[in-house]
């Protein structure tokens, strides 16, 4: 993987942090409901995978996923990054939400990345 300067490896760590408590909360007010848990459980468990397979890289944490959890993660991460760039097209110039969706983009396209090389 190319090298990733460390304001950028913390940016994307926290951006993907931040995906997954997002989709937490989101899993378990949707439970508390009653709806469907699936699509949201499968973007849990892969943003959970790809912040693993960073924090491996850039700061030496091992992690144990087999390598089809790898491709599926890697599968569900690459089909989520359309829909935020979209989000990001159409927030609002300088806003917080458009940095917020910038860094996102940026660590979902790392752990990407970093996943193609593991599978």
């Amino acid at each position: 993987m190319e090298r990733i300067p460390n304001a950028s490896q913390t940016e994307s760590l926290e951006a993907l942090r931040s995906a997954v408590r997002k989709s937490e909360t989101a899993l378990a007010a949707m439970s508390r409901k009653g709806a469907g848990l699936t699509l949201v459980d499968k973007r849990l468990r892969a943003l959970r995978i790809g912040l693993a397979a960073l924090e491996e890289d850039w700061q030496g944490t091992p992690y144990a996923y087999g390598r089809e959890e790898l491709a599926d993660a890697r599968q569900t991460l690459s089909g989520l990054i359309p829909s935020v760039q979209e989000s990001f097209e159409k927030a609002k110039a300088g806003s917080p939400q458009k940095t917020l969706l910038r860094r996102r983009i940026e660590a979902l396209n790392a752990a990407v990345r970093k996943l193609d090389e593991r599978t």
